[in-house]
């Protein structure tokens, strides 16, 4: 049996000749959402930095620390931009463990990635994913599911992570969600740099041209200044592992994880 056959989280229509970034996280992560060209693609990674697989686990720890931080400051809704393929510990798993109530709505282009989304969440009443573009902010903010689920007069968690390297132009779609956002909202993200050794072999930028999905290293400046508008809470920009971690054993040098990380609030 093939990859596609039997497969009811792939949509009818989409192109799986070319690996998907999401799917290739996936995949780093240990799920079976994911194609033998993705898989292809991670184990071309792997070969480069065979740390890559536990940046993306570290990353995704820390997506669920910033989700606890969040909900511990009073937040009860969440746009997850770039979301990708659910695994376990996603958005709305954190957050309704803490109030059933909470809402999220996940936003990505690819198909699979919100297929599977749609299926996971089938009768869950305060969370759905949206296929969108996440550059394309206004049609997101006005899609019928923020709409529907988020009031955006009230606080939000902004969760970017792993999205902003993907975008050859950047701020102005953060200005943009920022400036939607009411005071009280929160903003997190981690974003690709070579700043550190673990990522900064040019080979890993030229493996990911095989996808759809090319990615933009930027300098701690330039990932700072993503955050305009908010204030950064501490520690500040960091990296993945290394913001708030849940013990200090889990603290990682810098140079191995590779993803830099922030939690910004705007006043």
């Amino acid at each position: 049996m093939t990859d596609q056959e039997g497969a009811d989280w792939i949509p009818a229509g989409a192109d799986l000749s070319r690996p998907s970034a999401a799917r290739i996280y996936d995949y780093l992560l240990g799920g079976a959402h994911n194609l033998e060209p993705d898989r292809d693609v991670a184990r071309k990674l792997e070969a480069i930095q065979p740390q890559v697989a536990a940046v993306a686990r570290r990353n995704r720890a820390f997506l669920r620390r910033v989700v606890r931080f969040m909900l511990d400051r009073g937040v009860r809704q969440f746009l997850d931009l770039g979301s990708g393929i659910p695994t376990v510990g996603n958005v709305h798993e954190v957050a309704q463990e803490v109030d059933p109530a909470a809402k999220v709505v996940y936003v990505d282009y690819e198909p699979v990635a919100v297929a599977h989304s749609r299926m996971l969440l089938k009768g869950n009443l305060h969370a759905e994913a949206l296929e969108a573009d996440a550059t394309d902010t206004a049609a997101v903010l006005k899609s019928e599911p923020v709409e529907r689920l988020l009031d955006l007069d009230q606080p939000v968690g902004l969760l970017a992570i792993t999205l902003g390297h993907y975008l050859p132009e950047v701020r102005g779609v953060f200005a943009a969600y920022r400036d939607a956002l009411a005071p009280g909202s929160y903003l997190a993200l981690t974003h690709l740099t070579n700043d550190f050794a673990v990522l900064s072999d040019p080979r890993v930028a030229e493996t990911m041209r095989q996808t759809q999905d090319h990615i933009h290293p930027r300098t701690k400046d330039e990932v700072l200044a993503l955050f305009e508008g908010f204030e950064l809470v501490e520690p500040g920009l960091t990296t993945s592992a290394n913001w708030r971690p849940d013990r200090l054993a889990a603290v990682v040098d810098p140079e191995e994880d590779g993803l830099y990380a922030g939690v910004g609030v705007k006043v």
